[in-house]
């Protein structure tokens, strides 16, 4: 694709602001939980901060036109993908009835980690064809 390189950088632009805004709100305790913060006296800690790192990483592989940089960058994204599952998972559950609020931060945290996912399995990188030996 010709712009999956773009396409793959604004997901991950997207991902790490995502990063910093709500995610669910448990609305027994009054609490906010994002990424990097939790606004009240219970430990979520930062489950954001594996997304901001492997976002990252992708921005680097992205840019990067190397063949060997757009496996890694697959890496990169999957894990990323699969940690954003991990945090819907365990967010998003109930605890003893208690069941949180999803907020827009999360359906946006998950389609954009599936979207720079796809976009590293569709690198924009020229081959170079091969002669045969004669």
């Amino acid at each position: 694709m010709k712009y999956s390189k773009w396409i793959g950088l604004l997901s991950a632009a997207v991902i790490i602001v995502t990063c910093f805004t709500a995610w669910i709100y448990v609305p027994s305790v009054q609490l906010k939980v994002g990424g990097v913060f939790a606004s009240g006296k219970q430990n979520f800690g930062k489950p954001g901060l594996v997304n901001i790192f492997c976002s990252l990483g992708a921005i680097i592989w992205f840019l990067l036109s190397r063949i060997w940089a757009k496996r890694t960058n697959i890496f990169f994204c999957g894990f990323n993908m699969a940690w954003t599952i991990r945090n819907y998972i365990l967010l998003t559950r109930c605890y003893g009835g208690d069941c949180p609020e999803k907020e827009v931060g999360l359906y946006v945290l998950l389609a954009a980690s599936a979207l720079m996912l796809l976009m590293a399995f569709v690198p924009d990188v020229s081959v170079k064809e091969e002669k045969p030996a004669e």
